[in-house]
């Protein structure tokens, strides 16, 4: 017998701004299949398919094969591919560019993520810890293997500077190593924490502002002045989810450079 729970319309609305961090089930299904069967959606799951289809129908839509001229979000595609590509071959090279795909795909879906995070009321992937670290720590262990395939046991040469005194290596190597481990973390608490600084000063302002609008026609008069500067940040935070994309996919990139070159 099939038992749905937790499905309630209220589910889907976000009552709060910063309801967008707290990860919650939307769909819930349970099916005594093989004992215990479970199926659970929640909004991360929800929102991250939303970002996929988002990617995935632009890029049809900016599709130029069959069209003479291309259009604006043709265009618009292009200018990132390039860009993206233009980041590829600085850090690891011409000859490298089949992680070309790879890095234009995860710029996309942190790209996209953080602008749909920015739409109020909606929930923003890109501010759970568990998705940035979690994709950062991937990476980090896919980037490692890659060193490994590419100069076996050489590999463990990086984590020795050249011209170290031997007495020194013991010392050297640890520090070297924890900085190499420190990198995963680093990378994804740099998003995680820089978005959700970002959405949180947002939601104190706008929960401020509301209230002094609220209030007698003078106030709401004087308002003005302090919603320009709002309106600003608001520009600032829909910046800051580009340059965020770009400073993660730069740093990949030099992590898969020291991988392939060891430097």
């Amino acid at each position: 017998m099939l038992n749905f729970s937790n499905l309630n319309q209220s589910n889907f609305l976000i009552n709060s701004p910063l309801e967008q961090f707290e990860v919650t089930s939307l769909i819930s299904l349970n099916a005594p299949i093989l004992g215990y069967f479970n199926i659970t959606i929640t909004n991360l799951a929800l929102y991250s398919f939303l970002t996929l289809f988002l990617i995935i129908g632009l890029h049809i839509l900016g599709n130029n094969e069959t069209k003479l001229l291309p259009s604006k979000w043709s265009i618009a595609l292009e200018t990132l591919f390039v860009s993206i590509k233009q980041i590829v071959n600085d850090q690891i090279g011409n000859k490298n560019e089949i992680y070309l795909p790879f890095i234009y795909s995860l710029f996309c879906f942190i790209l996209f993520a953080n602008l749909l995070g920015n739409v109020p009321y909606s929930f923003a992937i890109t501010t759970s810890a568990i998705v940035c670290i979690g994709l950062s720590f991937t990476i980090f262990i896919a980037v490692t293997i890659l060193g490994l395939s590419i100069h076996k046991l050489h590999f463990f040469s990086y984590f020795i500077p050249s011209g170290t005194p031997l007495a020194l290596v013991p010392l050297l190597v640890l520090i070297e190593l924890v900085s190499y481990i420190a990198r995963a973390g680093s990378l994804g608490v740099r998003l995680f924490s820089n978005i959700v600084a970002g959405h949180t000063l947002m939601k104190i302002l706008s929960t401020f502002l509301y209230q002094l609008f609220s209030g007698s026609f003078l106030i709401a008069i004087f308002t003005l002045i302090p919603f320009s500067i709002f309106t600003a940040l608001v520009g600032l935070e829909l910046a800051v989810s580009f340059i965020q994309s770009f400073v993660f996919c730069l740093l990949v990139s030099s992590y898969l450079k020291d991988a392939i070159d060891l430097h």
